[in-house]
């Protein structure tokens, strides 16, 4: 198979047990042509991958951003916006609503900003994992704000105890089915993003815009749910070996496990 670009998602997949970039893994990287395009696609936010694509050394690649919500081409007259798909306030404000007598944390992300309530357990764990900072600002004040810009968020993060999010969970699934994408990736969160987008349809619109590549040319890798269809859309789609048993199943193949460099023994075997 003649591979002419990678996808992979980033945490659970590319990190290692540190949410770093291993030694092998930016060897693996590095020794690809420089125009052989390497792209992140996850739910975290430009800033939480631009830091990555600086230590691999390709600032130039894109980004799918928010699990397909909002895609970036950058070249030297710098980031291009490609697609951008928003949540409506209105849903915003029912959610905050949903939430209110909980200890549910609500961290809301526009383009390259993130606004937490409150310096808490919830905000710090995203700083250590992201290596982001957010700005600290209630949601009917981050209201005012995107409402005067005519701006919306991204992606909506819900974090807070197990029962609490499984009741606010089951709220918005009986409210929200037709405009939403609840996607658990831990019984603790909810990340919340808008139902029309997926990994695998920002990729099919990054490579007819940007490459003269299509997806059976691509090798990607992932670890969640919200990985499936990507990987089932390209020529080569690996599991990583720590992936849910659905990915696993979804995938042509299986690699290591993040923890053991999985994604640059794909790279090693299939590209160098």
């Amino acid at each position: 198979m003649n591979i002419k670009a990678i996808c992979t998602d980033i945490d659970g997949t590319l990190l290692n047990k540190n949410r770093e970039l291993s030694d092998r893994t930016l060897n693996a990287i590095k020794n690809l042509p420089a125009d052989f395009p390497f792209i992140l696609a996850s739910s975290r936010m430009p800033s939480a991958m631009r830091h990555l694509q600086e230590d691999m050394q390709r600032l130039d690649n894109p980004l799918i951003c928010y699990n397909g919500g909002y895609i970036l081409h950058f070249d030297s007259n710098g980031a291009e916006i490609l697609d951008t798909v928003k949540i409506p306030i209105d849903i915003c404000s029912q959610i905050s609503q949903l939430a209110e007598g909980s200890s549910i944390h609500i961290s809301l992300y526009h383009e390259d900003e993130w606004y937490a309530p409150q310096d808490d357990h919830w905000t710090q764990r995203e700083i250590t994992s992201t290596k982001v900072t957010p700005t600290i600002k209630r949601w009917e004040a981050v209201k005012q704000d995107w409402t005067s810009r005519n701006a919306s968020p991204h992606k909506v993060m819900c974090m807070g105890p197990a029962e609490e999010i499984d009741h606010l969970f089951n709220s918005l699934s009986k409210t929200n089915q037709e405009d939403l994408h609840l996607y658990r990736s831990k019984d603790t969160y909810i990340e919340i993003a808008p139902k029309a987008i997926s990994k695998a349809s920002a990729l099919e619109l990054l490579l007819s815009k940007k490459f003269d590549i299509s997806l059976d040319e691509v090798m990607a890798f992932g670890d969640n749910y919200n990985d499936i269809d990507m990987l089932q859309s390209v020529g080569l789609g690996i599991a990583v070996g720590n992936a849910r048993d659905e990915v696993k199943a979804a995938a042509k193949e299986i690699t290591a496990k993040n923890t053991e460099d999985g994604v640059a023994q794909m790279i090693e075997k299939y590209c160098l």
